[in-house]
C-alpha cells in the first residue's frame, strides 16, 4: 500500500509541510474516477487494455493500439523522473515556490507517463531518471497522485 500524505505539499522545499495547494482537477466521470480516487485505498489504478495489455494513460474507454476495453489495474507506484521543470514563478498565492512539476515514467511500461508534483525532496536534488514511488494528496474526494523519491 502507497502512503496518502497527511499534510498536502506542492512545494518541494525540503520536505518541509506547506499549506494544502489549491489543485483544479477535472470533474469526475466513469472513465477518470478510478484514477482520481484509487488512492483513498493507497493505489495508483492506470487504464489497461482488456486485449492487448497495455497500459495507457490518461483515462480512456478504449485502447488506442488495438480498440480493445480499457479498465483500471492498479500499479506499482514506481517510477523515473522522465523530464521535470522547477517553477519559481508564483501563478497563485497559496501555492509556495519553488516546486517542482515532472513527468514520471511509470515502472510498467516504458512509454507510460504522467504529469505530476514531486514533493519531499528539494527542488535542486531532482534529477532525469531519479527513482520515485507515488504517494497521494487527499483533494476532496479525489486522491492526487504525487511522487517523492523512492527509498
Amino acid at each position: 500500500m502507497t502512503d496518502v500524505l497527511p499534510a498536502p505539499n506542492a512545494s518541494a522545499g525540503g520536505g518541509q509541510a506547506a499549506p494544502p495547494a489549491p489543485r483544479v482537477l477535472p470533474p469526475l466521470d466513469d472513465t477518470n474516477r478510478p484514477f482520481w480516487t484509487g488512492g483513498a485505498a493507497g493505489v495508483l489504478l492506470i487504464g489497461r487494455c482488456a486485449d492487448c495489455r497495455r497500459w495507457t494513460h490518461p483515462p480512456i474507454e478504449s485502447c488506442p493500439e488495438c480498440g480493445g476495453p480499457v479498465a483500471p489495474e492498479p500499479v506499482s507506484g514506481a517510477g523515473t523522473v522522465f523530464t521535470f521543470t522547477v517553477n519559481h514563478h508564483a501563478f497563485h498565492p497559496a501555492v509556495p515556490v519553488p516546486y517542482v512539476i515532472a513527468i514520471v515514467e511509470l515502472a510498467e511500461q516504458p512509454d507510460l507517463r504522467l504529469v505530476t508534483n514531486i514533493v519531499d525532496c528539494p527542488p535542486e536534488a531532482v534529477h532525469i531518471g531519479m527513482p520515485v514511488q507515488v504517494a497521494f494528496e487527499p483533494n476532496g474526494e479525489a486522491f492526487v497522485p504525487v511522487f517523492r523519491p523512492a527509498g
